[in-house]
């Protein structure tokens, strides 16, 4: 066994059997590379990645291979989900050097974190043009030992492109210019046929679909809603989505979504619930409901803890083989089922012989099938699939389950958090809500050590200090968790967290937040993020974040830092804004005209209002509801004085900094949150 026998990381724990002499990132690693004038060999990956599996087993189960690297590099294994730090920076210099960037993640660099080397996969064996680590090392030892001004000439190149990856073009704060510049871009790569933007792979891109919903508001123009609609309509039907144990893949390797990389993460379960539960709330398509609850399901059943937190991911390999948990021949399912059954499910889940899927690397059909539809199934159907799923999902318990990655993420759980609190809120499911709180308050009994909020928690430990995603997303979470409970304890969680962000990640020069504290670990150079990948950025969630908390406070101070994020980025937003779609979704908010409600509960019950209201698809606007019974509440300023007329529920209704006279007519609330009414 290596050094990582002792790490909690599932995947760094994946190589602790290797005959390479991993070390984990730290000083010993460094101190060792330095006393022996070696350079070192950064491998970043994940637990569910499979192309990390393939090298892996490639190569870093290969004695020849191990003994090349331990001979000429001190050799560092990194969990890009624990330290996304080191993965982000990293990742920035291979994108740079090569155009592109994946995982595995292989950097070569100095003891002093300089890199000189980037790239992703590499074979054992030099093939299609792609060098092997056979050649590779002994090239990069030579270098390293006979050329070394080679070397220190490509660190400084490097230094320098990453210290312009830094700088942002600022200026006057985005308008609507460039939220609809973004929409008509992204419009424009829609797939009409499959759903999606652009062709494959095409990834799910949960806040694309937020944005354009919000869009559809603005503007009333239907092909916005209907982009979004036939995306998660396709999304659902195709192999992307398990139809037999539920939960979204990761994404699809094809424009038609039907062959995934088959891993499970927790963070698109969470994105793709709250896409789903907008995406019924203007359409009240059937399917986008029985989808969030079947989603819950899944995160229930498979990355649930007993203690109420989540686990962060399910592998897309078993026995070595990508997908094999998840796929079918056609024998298999006639061995499971009735000759009626089988002939009704291989048909209708688009089920060959040969098999339905080619293989990516041999473009052979495979004799397995990936189960997808056509088309949405009618009641009926329905009704006979839900017999064969169980079956179905019986006999595939005795194959070999997927690895599951059991350590807890404090911004991913954040993410389950929110959808589960918005789902809760517009289904009316308070066993979503109370899952949303129990998570929650896990997460800040456990991940809070001394005011101090880690990243990671696993076997009754948390560490590594937290980033700024961990706290802006969980500030995220306890907004989400106020408007699901009108509890004011959450409004105050989310301020707080918001205070300490701020204390720890704004840049008090330029504006923007930091990924990193002042006083993290110094790698490169701070990176600020604005670009939104698989998750949105901390910047974009930033924006929204401190416009609902401001409008709910009245502490309109924290609308000052929105404003710099928006000036500090601004080229960004107008040029790439089809990026940056969830930092989009705060500039929509602010030329919307945005209405704060009060909702003061009267007498009578105010449970039919507060259901209309949250029922109701409603992105421009927050809610504050002040209960009669609740003596303990502390409400903003501008709330303090409102009261029930005649004992009646009664409506405020604030828009431009000014507000309507109060009304207390249920139907009237109604028809004003109806899209482009007006207040």
């Amino acid at each position: 066994m290596n050094r990582l026998q002792h790490e909690k990381s599932p995947y760094l724990l994946q190589h602790k059997n290797n005959p390479v002499d991993w070390y984990p990132w730290g000083k010993e690693a460094f101190q060792e590379a330095k006393k022996l004038n070696k350079p070192i060999f950064l491998s970043i990956g994940y637990a569910t990645c499979h192309w990390c599996h393939v090298m892996e087993h490639e190569s870093f189960e290969d004695k020849e291979i191990a003994k090349l690297l331990n001979d000429t590099f001190i050799n560092i294994k990194v969990d890009r989900e624990e330290r996304p730090d080191i993965d982000s920076t990293y990742m920035t210099v291979c994108q740079m050097v090569t155009g592109h960037g994946g995982w595995p993640l292989t950097i070569i660099m100095t003891p002093e974190k300089k890199p000189f080397f980037a790239g992703t996969y590499i074979p054992k064996e030099a093939r299609f043009q792609r060098i092997g680590l056979r050649q590779l090392i002994p090239g990069i030892a030579g270098m390293w030992q006979h050329e070394p001004e080679k070397v220190i000439k490509a660190v400084q190149s490097i230094q320098d492109g990453f210290n312009k990856s830094l700088e942002f073009e600022s200026g006057i704060f985005p308008g609507s210019e460039a939220v609809d510049y973004a929409a008509e871009q992204l419009i424009a790569r829609y797939d009409e046929e499959h759903g999606g933007f652009g062709s494959a792979p095409k990834f799910p891109s949960p806040h694309n679909l937020g944005f354009l919903l919000r869009q559809w508001h603005l503007t009333s123009e239907e092909r916005f809603k209907s982009a979004v609609e036939q995306t998660l309509i396709k999304m659902r039907l195709g192999g992307l989505w398990d139809h037999i144990g539920y939960g979204f893949h990761r994404y699809s390797t094809d424009k038609e979504w039907l062959l995934p990389h088959f891993e499970k993460m927790l963070y698109d379960q969470a994105l793709l619930m709250l896409a789903y539960t907008e995406g019924w709330q203007v359409s009240q398509n059937p399917l986008f409901k029985q989808t969030v609850f079947e989603i819950a399901n899944y995160v229930e059943c498979e990355l649930t803890h007993p203690d109420g937190f989540f686990y962060s991911a399910q592998d897309a390999d078993t026995d070595g083989e990508e997908g094999k948990f998840y796929v079918w021949s056609q024998k298999e399912i006639e061995d499971l089922l009735t000759k009626e059954e089988s002939e009704f499910f291989l048909k209708t889940f688009n089920f060959y012989k040969e098999g339905n899927f080619k293989d990516e690397a041999t473009k052979q059909f495979t004799g397995k099938n990936i189960p997808h539809l056509a088309s949405e199934l009618s009641k009926t159907e329905e009704e006979k699939f839900n017999i064969i799923r169980q079956k179905l999902f019986k006999g595939r318990t005795s194959r070999t389950s997927p690895l599951l990655d059991d350590k807890t993420l404090t911004d991913w759980n954040a993410l389950m958090i929110a959808a589960l609190a918005k789902a809760g809120t517009v289904f009316g499911n308070q066993r979503f809500i109370d899952s949303s709180q129990k998570a929650f308050r896990f997460i800040i009994e456990n991940c809070l050590i001394n005011g101090q909020l880690m990243h990671r928690f696993k076997e009754a430990e948390a560490s590594i200090h937290a980033f700024a995603d961990d706290y802006l997303f969980l500030m995220w979470a306890a907004l989400e968790l106020y408007d699901a409970t009108f509890d004011t304890g959450y409004l105050q969680e989310a301020e707080k967290l918001g205070s300490q962000v701020i204390d720890l990640f704004w840049d008090k020069e330029q504006g923007g937040f930091f990924f990193t504290t002042y006083n993290s670990e110094k790698l490169l150079g701070r990176q600020k993020q604005i670009y939104d990948g698989a998750i949105p950025s901390s910047n974009s969630v930033a924006m929204l974040n401190f416009l609902r908390l401001s409008r709910l406070t009245g502490n309109t101070k924290l609308e000052q830092y929105v404003d710099e994020i928006g000036k500090y980025f601004s080229t960004d937003f107008i040029r790439s804004g089809s990026s940056i779609t969830h930092g989009l979704q705060a500039i929509q908010f602010l030329n919307n005209s945005p209405k704060e409600l009060v909702i003061v509960e009267g007498d009578e019950s105010f449970a039919k209002p507060v259901e209309i209201m949250q029922t109701t698809f409603t992105p421009f606007m927050v809610t504050l509801v002040k209960k009669s019974s609740d003596n303990k509440g502390t409400y903003p300023p501008f709330a303090q004085e409102m009261k029930p007329i005649d004992g009646k529920t009664t409506f405020y209704v604030c828009t431009n900094f000014s507000c309507e006279k109060p009304f207390t007519e249920a139907e009237r609330l109604q028809n004003l949150l109806k899209p482009g009414k007006s207040l």
